[in-house]
Parts: structure tokens; C-alpha cells; sequence
């Protein structure tokens, strides 16, 4: 898997410092049960790769991006992660219409905070069209911090 950062915040992350060293992806389906197995494939290689200090927002993150995916594509999702041992990148795509965006943060309010928890434990994040239809919600988290391997 190659990662593709992009030039801008409005459409990806700015220039990130190095290349990602690690890279993992995955396809899951949208079923209810790929919400936990993201958290765990994210949580596992975060570990295995090092960044574990990491590791609890960023399965935080995809697990409402993966929930988003499901619940509002209705397709099967794809998850990427990529680090150079400092920060990590991730990636969710899905195939359905539409763009999420935050919503008010009502405190009362059953649903409708995921992308602002993203907001708040991500240093960047973000959605994209994707060509040929769908759309890519990223966030990088990690920004700035020491290396971690």
C-alpha cells in the first residue's frame, strides 16, 4: 500500500515530514461487527509498529470514521494506516454519497458527535472526494511528537 499525502488541508494533510515507513490495509465489510475488528487490526499494529502511545486515539478515531462509513455508505469500507515512526496517518474510504461534516456537538444528543471526538484527538483531519465516487475521511495524529520506535 502507498500512502498519498496531500498538498493541502482541504484536501489532506499538509506535507508531512518523511514517508510513511510502515503501511497496513485492509477492506471490511459494513456490517456492525467491522467497527470492533478496525479497532482491534488498529490497535494491534499500532503496537506491533511501535506507536502504541498512539494507539488508543487513533482506534478512538476509526471506530467512528468506520461507523460513519457503515452507517451513512452502506458500502464495504477500506481502512489504511501509515507511519514513520513519529506521527500515523489513517484513512477511511467508502463508496457511498454525501460528505460528512461535524455536527452542532448537542450534549443531549444520541448520535451526530463522532467527527468532532475526531476533531479533538486528531492534530489534522479531513474529507475528500475520491475519484470515481465515494469519499476518504483522513486524520493525522501525532504531529510534532518525538519518534516512538
Amino acid at each position: 500500500m502507498s500512502v498519498t499525502f496531500r498538498a493541502n488541508s482541504t484536501t489532506g494533510p499538509d506535507v508531512l515530514d518523511g514517508l510513511p515507513l510502515r503501511t497496513a490495509e485492509w477492506i471490511l465489510s459494513a456490517q456492525a461487527e467491522s467497527v470492533r475488528a478496525a479497532r482491534v487490526l488498529v490497535s494491534q499494529e499500532l503496537r506491533r509498529w511501535g506507536t502504541g502511545r498512539l494507539a488508543d486515539d487513533c482506534t478512538l478515531i476509526i471506530s467512528e470514521l468506520a461507523t460513519n462509513a457503515i452507517k451513512h455508505g452502506g458500502t464495504a469500507f477500506s481502512l489504511r494506516l501509515g507511519s514513520d515512526g513519529t506521527w500515523v496517518y489513517g484513512e477511511v474510504f467508502d463508496a457511498g454519497d454525501g460528505m460528512p461534516h461535524a455536527g452542532p456537538g448537542d450534549l443531549d444528543a444520541t448520535c451526530g458527535r463522532g467527527l468532532l471526538i475526531v476533531g479533538t484527538l486528531a492534530d489534522d483531519w479531513g474529507v475528500v472526494q475520491a475519484e470515481g465516487g465515494g469519499k476518504i475521511v483522513w486524520f493525522v495524529a501525532g504531529l510534532g511528537g518525538e519518534p516512538l520506535g
